[in-house]
């Protein structure tokens, strides 16, 4: 072992030494899977030297438009082609992506603007005029806009900003990639819906992501040449990193703008879909759909589901039409999911309910991470019992770098040593996770998250409402919805529709209440409203 004390001439090198990043599997696949079928949307499909070079342009056009190493370059963009593009494309120039949600208000888009200092967006014809309204409400300086038509979806262009084949068209073919010279340089920055104030910009790191890229492949068990259908949005963590992995795998990424569940049909008999990620209202699509939406296929599709748990219920319908479903978990500050319900072949004879209640569970680490747990106050390991409650923390690469402009936030999250969910857990003997309750009170609609802080906000802004509080309730096609219980000021009256209407005036559409129950709230001694009371009622409702 002596030997080891001296390690003269054994230095890290451009031979031996390469910064890990997600960028380098299209580097590779551009030649080992040139002619392979990179992407498809509609009638457009593309080898993957096609998307290499397209991609190039994208990178080298953005540079000549002033786009420097290091600026954030933003995307108001459905799951097309110009996403996947964006994804390599604006890194490939030094550059960090900023894939905004394209549901969020105009106010709360133009705050993402000026908090990321954007200098280029990339945005779809449907989201123009919103990204026109956010330009004007900024108090920085005005990105470049570049519009993306989509004539697939018979989206036309407006025409009033330059369009995106145009864009491409002005760069450079042969534009050299501007790779991290250190993995720890920031690659993404996506805006995760807070508890409080304004969203939180959480910043990714080239090794994180290219490490998402390999473990996920080991807990999926993805073979070579998988065919993945891109249900998971782009601005979801990336959509969980998944578009980054496809092509270390020579694989395939069918693009879907609209998520019906004739098109998840039509993607899987057409295009012989193998895999996709997707909230657990996609998998009540699937289930519901119409006997004229479903088509024939005659393999397995393998699904990863996160978000809320999806119903047992679901699961065990899910199961019967040829769907082998996986209940992940994890966070956009984990740039996706970190954990995921490993399934043991014991379980097979186990009855049906007890296997979808299993397969609810958010399991055990991914490989990739170090460690995720759950614990006490003291940050002490908790009993795993399957009744004592804790909070699940985790560690690894594949956490954020941390907060931008926000390092009380940062600090705040990484206390101890761990990255705090503050989502509360159990741990079954097994060490399996399974989600008790959420501690900031985040309602998961659809696999968007809404902070009923803010949602509660809204509402007092009503005259009416003298004390108000948001909860969430069970709902068969959502997961989960906004329910508002009001106390009204005395003398005053108000109707159901009225406060729905006067929020959807002030919040996006997805956060607003789907019921609103007047009643006195429920509260302890010192006042504070007793939303576990409120939980409960919901349900009932």
């Amino acid at each position: 072992m002596g030997w080891m004390k001296d390690e003269t001439g054994l230095d890290k090198c451009q031979a031996n030494h390469v910064p890990l990043t997600p960028l380098s599997h299209l580097v590779r696949a551009k030649t080992v899977f040139a002619d392979r079928t990179a992407l498809i949307y509609g009638d457009i499909k593309r080898s993957y030297a096609d998307y290499y070079q397209r991609v190039t342009r994208l990178a080298s056009a953005l540079q000549k438009s002033g786009v420097k190493p290091g600026d954030v370059v933003a995307t108001l963009l459905p799951n097309t082609p110009a996403q996947s593009e964006a994804a390599f494309g604006v890194p490939a120039c030094g550059a960090v992506l900023n894939t905004i949600n394209t549901r969020l208000d105009v106010d709360t888009v133009a705050y993402i603007f000026d908090h990321g200092e954007a200098a280029a967006v990339l945005c779809d014809s449907q989201f123009l005029p919103m990204c026109m309204q956010a330009i004007d409400l900024m108090e920085g300086p005005a990105p470049t806009v570049i519009e993306v038509p989509d004539p697939v979806a018979g989206v036309a262009g407006i025409g009033e900003q330059i369009d995106y084949e145009d864009f491409l068209a002005t760069g450079d073919p042969d534009f050299a990639w501007i790779m991290p010279e250190d993995e720890w340089e920031s690659l993404a920055l996506n805006y995760t819906s807070g508890t409080t104030g304004r969203p939180k910009g959480v910043v990714y790191h080239h090794r994180g992501a290219y490490l998402m890229t390999m473990g996920t492949p080991i807990s999926w068990q993805l073979p070579l040449f998988p065919t993945y259908l891109q249900i998971v949005p782009l601005f979801h963590c990336n959509g969980w990193n998944h578009t980054w992995m496809m092509p270390a795998l020579g694989g395939t990424v069918v693009c879907c703008r609209d998520i019906t569940a004739a098109n998840v049909y039509n993607a899987i008999a057409d295009h012989g879909v193998t895999h996709f990620g997707g909230a657990p209202i996609v998998l009540n699509l699937i289930v519901n759909a119409k006997d004229d939406e479903r088509r024939a296929f005659d393999h397995t599709v393998e699904v990863y589901t996160a978000g809320a748990p999806p119903a047992p219920a679901t699961l065990a319908a899910i199961s019967k039409l040829g769907f082998n479903v996986t209940q992940v978990y994890g966070l956009t500050e984990t740039y996706g999911h970190v954990t995921e319900c490993i399934w043991n072949d014991d379980w097979n004879a186990l009855p049906a309910d007890q296997q979808a209640a299993i397969k609810a569970q958010q399991g055990v680490a991914f490989p990739m991470m170090e460690d995720v747990t759950v614990v006490d106050d003291n940050m002490d390991q908790v009993a795993m019992n399957g009744a004592t409650q804790g909070e699940i923390v985790m560690r690894g690469n594949s956490v954020m770098k941390g907060y931008l402009k926000n390092p009380e936030a940062t600090e705040k999250a990484f206390k101890g040593g761990y990255f705090h969910s503050e989502d509360l857990a159990i741990q079954h003997p097994n060490g399996y996770m399974q989600i008790a309750d959420r501690a900031k009170d985040i309602i998961i609609s659809g696999g968007e998250n809404i902070s009923s802080v803010e949602v509660e906000g809204a509402l007092m802004h009503h005259p009416a409402v003298n004390l108000c509080a948001v909860v969430a309730k069970p709902d068969d096609k959502w997961g989960e919805v906004p329910c508002a219980f009001i106390e009204l000021k005395e003398g005053t009256s108000a109707e159901e529709a009225e406060i729905i209407a006067f929020t959807r005036e002030r919040l996006a559409g997805f956060k607003t209440p789907k019921k609103v129950v007047f009643q006195e709230l429920p509260k302890t001694s010192t006042g504070k409203i007793q939303k576990f009371e409120l939980r409960k009622l919901a349900k009932t409702y």
